[in-house]
C-alpha cells in the first residue's frame, strides 16, 4: 500500500506538471492572439490545427501511445486556446466602451449569456427581470419603469412576453438599438414589425447555441431583418471580433427552417425518451446491452430532457409552420413500421439509401462552404 501510495503521489506531481505547460501553451496562445490581431488576421488558421494535430500523432507514435489519445488532447489544447483568444479579441474590441446596455428577461439561461457577452465588450450592462439580476449586475424588476435610454435593449423574455413587449416599445420607441434572441420569429412577427414602422431601430436574432458555450467558432448567429437595415448591420457588428458563422434570412423563412432544424431534432429525441420511459424495460438493464448508436442518441436524448419543457413546447407550438416537421416525422415512422409489418426488405433499403444520399450530400456541401 505505501509504494502504491507513492505511485499515485508521482502520478499527481506528473499531472501538475501538465498542468503547468498547459498554462504555458495557454499564455503563448493569447501573445500569438494578438500578433494575429495586430495583422488583422482571423483568430482560426485551419491548416496550422492540422499541422499541430499531425504533429501531435507523429510524436505519440514515436512514444508508443495511441494516435486517437494525442488527437483529443491537441483538439482540445487548440479549442481552449482559441476560446482564450475570442475572448481577448472581443474584449479588446471595446464596442461598448462608455456604453449602455438593457437585457430584459437577463436572468434566464440566454439572457445570462447576452449579458455577460456584452460585458466582455465593455457595455454597461443593466437587467430588467422580475426574478432578479445574474452575477450582481445592476437590476431593474420591471423594464417599463426604466428610461429605456441605453444603447442597446436586448429581449430575452419568453416569446410572448417579447412580444408584448416590443408592442408596448412601439408606442414611444426608445432611441437605441433593439433586438430579441427568440428561437421562433412567429409570436414577434407583428409586434416586431410594428416597431419597425413606428421608427425604432429594431431588428431580430437567433444565436443558435446553448448558454454554455464559451467559443463562438463555427457556432452560428442568424440575423433577421425586419425592414431596418442599419439595425441589422449594428447587430452583425456584435459579433464581427469573435469567430461565429453570421447567415442572414427573412422573417418567413426563418421559422420555416427552424421547424427542421430545432422543432424535428427536439421532437425526434422528446420521442425517443418517452418511448424508453414507457417500455418498462429498466434503463440500467438496457445500458449493459447498450450500442454505439444507442449510446450516443441517449447522450444527445438526456441533454434534451434537461432543458426547459416549457420553451421547447413554445419551440413546437407557436411556431407557424411547426406540424410540418412534425407530420413529416410521423409519415417516416410509419413507413418504416409499414416496411417492417410487410416484410419488404425493398422499401425499408430504399428508405435508408434515400436518407444517406441526404445525408452525404449535405455533408459534401458543407465540405465545400
Amino acid at each position: 500500500m505505501d509504494a502504491l501510495q507513492e505511485m499515485r503521489e508521482r502520478l499527481g506531481r506528473i499531472d501538475r506538471d501538465i498542468l503547468k505547460l498547459v498554462a504555458q501553451r495557454q499564455k503563448l496562445a493569447l501573445e500569438i492572439g494578438k500578433r494575429k490581431m495586430d495583422r488583422g488576421a482571423p483568430t482560426r488558421d485551419y491548416k496550422q490545427e492540422k499541422e499541430v494535430v499531425d504533429r501531435a500523432k507523429q510524436i505519440a507514435l514515436e512514444m508508443g501511445l495511441q494516435e486517437q489519445t494525442a488527437e483529443k488532447l491537441s483538439l482540445l489544447l487548440i479549442e481552449a486556446s482559441l476560446t482564450a483568444q475570442e475572448q481577448e479579441r472581443v474584449s479588446l474590441s471595446g464596442e461598448g466602451l462608455g456604453q449602455r446596455a438593457l437585457v430584459v428577461g437577463g436572468a434566464g439561461k440566454m439572457g445570462r449569456w447576452m449579458c455577460r457577452f456584452l460585458a466582455s465588450q465593455g457595455y454597461s450592462v443593466e437587467v430588467a427581470d422580475p426574478a432578479g439580476s445574474p452575477d450582481g449586475f445592476p437590476h431593474v424588476e420591471e423594464w417599463s419603469s426604466s428610461p429605456l435610454d441605453h444603447e442597446i435593449i436586448v429581449l430575452a423574455a419568453p416569446m410572448k412576453v417579447s412580444s408584448e413587449i416590443l408592442s408596448k416599445m412601439a408606442e414611444d420607441p426608445p432611441r437605441g438599438l433593439i433586438f430579441d434572441i427568440g428561437s421562433l420569429k412567429s409570436p414577434l412577427r407583428e409586434s416586431l414589425r410594428k416597431l419597425a414602422a413606428a421608427g425604432a431601430r429594431v431588428t431580430s436574432i437567433h444565436p443558435m447555441f446553448g448558454p454554455d458555450t464559451e467559443l463562438l467558432s463555427r457556432r452560428h448567429v442568424i440575423f433577421v431583418d425586419v425592414g431596418v437595415p442599419r439595425a441589422t448591420r449594428e447587430a452583425r457588428r456584435l459579433f464581427e471580433s469573435t469567430m461565429a458563422v453570421q447567415v442572414d434570412t427573412d422573417l418567413e423563412s426563418h421559422d420555416r427552417l427552424i421547424a427542421y432544424v430545432l422543432g424535428l431534432s427536439h421532437a425526434l429525441n422528446i420521442a425517443f425518451a418517452t418511448a424508453l420511459a414507457e417500455s418498462q424495460e429498466a434503463l440500467p438493464t438496457l445500458a449493459k446491452l447498450s450500442s454505439t448508436t444507442f449510446e450516443s442518441q441517449l447522450e444527445v436524448a438526456s441533454r434534451v430532457s434537461e432543458d426547459n419543457p416549457h420553451m421547447y413546447f413554445e419551440i413546437q407550438s407557436l411556431n407557424d409552420y411547426g406540424t410540418e416537421s412534425l407530420a413529416a416525422l410521423l409519415y417516416a415512422v410509419e413507413r418504416i413500421r409499414s416496411a417492417v409489418l410487410a416484410k419488404d426488405e425493398r422499401q425499408f433499403v430504399s428508405l435508408m439509401t434515400k436518407g444517406r444520399r441526404y445525408l452525404e450530400g449535405a455533408a459534401a456541401q458543407r465540405k465545400e462552404e
